[in-house]
C-alpha cells in the first residue's frame, strides 16, 4: 500500500485535537507494515504521512507490541513438510552425493553443497 492512501485512512481517526485514536488492529498493521518497508530517514516516512514523530509514535508501539503478542504475523510463516531424510548420509544411500537439499511444497528442490549454506540460506530467509 502507498503512504497516500494510509494517509487517508489516518486522517479519519484524527481527534479535533490532531491525536489519532480508535484504530483498529488492521490500520496498526498497515502502519507497521509500511513502517518497516521503509528504507528512508524516519523524519521522511512521518512527513509522507502528514503526520509528526509524536503524533505516530503511540500508534507504532501499539502495532509492534500487538505483533509481539502474535495479534497479526502469522500470515507470514509457511509450514514446509520435510519427507524423509536430508542429508545422504542419514538415508542409507552410499552414493557419491553429499551436501543437503531441501524439497519445497511445490516439488522444487534447492541443493546445497553442505550443510553450512543450508543453515545460512535458512537464517537468511527468516
Amino acid at each position: 500500500m502507498d503512504n497516500v492512501t494510509l494517509k487517508k485512512k489516518l486522517s479519519t481517526y484524527l481527534s479535533p485535537k490532531g491525536q489519532l485514536r480508535n484504530l483498529n488492529e488492521d490500520i496498526l498493521f498497515e502502519v507497521l507494515t509500511a513502517w518497516e518497508n521503509w528504507s528512508g530517514v524516519s523524519v521522511e516516512f512521518y512527513r509522507s504521512l502528514g503526520f509528526s514523530h509524536k503524533q505516530l509514535a503511540g500508534v507504532l508501539g501499539k502495532a509492534k507490541k500487538l505483533k509481539r503478542e502474535g495479534r497479526f504475523g502469522s500470515s507470514e510463516f509457511k509450514q514446509m513438510k520435510v519427507e524423509g531424510p536430508i542429508l545422504p548420509e542419514l538415508s542409507g544411500d552410499s552414493g557419491p552425493c553429499h551436501g543437503a537439499g531441501l524439497v519445497c511444497s511445490d516439488g522444487k528442490v534447492i541443493r546445497f553443497r553442505g550443510v553450512d549454506g543450508l543453515l545460512d540460506f535458512l537464517k537468511k530467509s527468516a
